[in-house]
């Protein structure tokens, strides 16, 4: 299936916020108005899913309302950018409802992370649209530190330019959106070489336990000449982490079609997952099928800020060598 690449993001265009997960009810209101003054004074219009508001049991609401809000701003000729409002649990109840000829028939930008992870990548898989792995509406509230978070998502969606995935000079793991005011951020290292090495491909993935939910689905996208991303948070923690995230990437390189990986990016992790680099190495190493790719760490993207936006079917060369460590995005 050819890849369709949506058109840039413009100021006066329209986003629509919808729930795919969690409900924009768990959203504190100081927080929902914050991240409106902010997307509306880059120069956006936001309006909101018909649904977004309903929460039930889960902080989510009925498969049907969300269902219908995705559907709705797929469909609707004023929108051009899909905001997903905060990550959650369930995003994977939606994919057999899903109608992937609507999303492909009316391409357009589509963007979250952790839980949207499910759908992000479906909807390249069934739809062949290039989607986003990046910021959610709710990230928008984020007071202090935001700007490389904002710099790099209008530069990865409001133009069709080559560029290079640079580090932040520091990075937070702190509960921001319940004190804006208390916050710490340490120097970022930038990114680490785990194996050295050359590669180019089309870039899948995002959270790690999440993206394996599409394992043995139909909505899984093809591994095969793939640049894979991949991050996860600490709802698991301590030295319970690295056996999990050891035992769900065993899990993954399992598949049948993982030998066609080209090279692997590694989010950074959370403070509370003490996940070091010698961990990740060790991991690494102890599995034949990643001796010979390259594999960089502690990048930009995951569950602690600031973040990154990649494009899931962009095109995406990695280059981990002596004297040059680069992400490069060529086409999304």
């Amino acid at each position: 299936m050819k890849i369709i690449y949506p058109q840039c993001l413009e100021p006066g265009d329209e986003i629509r916020v919808v729930a795919p997960s969690s409900s924009l009810g768990i959203i504190g209101k100081p927080n929902v108005r914050l991240a409106l003054h902010r997307l509306k004074n880059l120069g956006y219009k936001v309006s909101f899913g018909k649904h977004v508001l309903e929460k039930d049991m889960f902080d989510s609401s009925p498969i049907k309302s969300r269902v219908a809000d995705l559907h709705q701003a797929f469909r609707d000729k004023k929108v051009k950018a899909v905001l997903s409002v905060i990550g959650g649990y369930n995003a994977n109840h939606l994919l057999p409802y899903l109608d992937f000829k609507l999303i492909r028939d009316n391409p357009k930008i589509f963007c979250g992370y952790s839980d949207t992870t499910v759908l992000t990548n479906a909807i390249f898989a069934r739809a062949g649209l290039a989607t986003y792995l990046g910021p959610s509406f709710s990230s928008f509230a984020m007071v202090k530190e935001f700007e490389y978070s904002e710099q790099n998502w209008l530069r990865c969606l409001s133009n069709k330019d080559p560029y290079w995935v640079k580090p932040s000079p520091k990075w937070s793991d702190d509960k921001w959106y319940k004190d804006q005011n208390k916050r710490k951020f340490y120097p970022n290292p930038g990114p680490v070489i785990i194996n050295p090495g050359r590669a180019s491909g089309c870039l899948i993935g995002g959270n790690l336990c999440t993206f394996n939910l599409l394992q043995g689905t139909p909505y899984s996208p093809s591994l095969k000449g793939a640049i894979l991303a991949v991050e996860d948070d600490d709802l698991i923690f301590g030295s319970n982490f690295a056996k999990e995230f050891d035992r769900n990437l065993t899990s993954l390189i399992q598949q049948p079609d993982f030998s066609g990986i080209k090279g692997v990016l590694i989010g950074r992790f959370q403070r509370r997952a003490d996940m070091t680099i010698a961990k990740v190495k060790e991991i690494v190493a102890s599995k034949k099928e990643l001796k010979e790719i390259p594999i960089i760490a502690n990048l930009d993207f995951g569950h602690t800020t600031p973040q990154v936006t990649l494009p899931i079917g962009g095109r995406t060369e990695i280059v981990a060598g002596r004297s040059k460590i680069s992400v490069r995005i060529l086409q999304r």
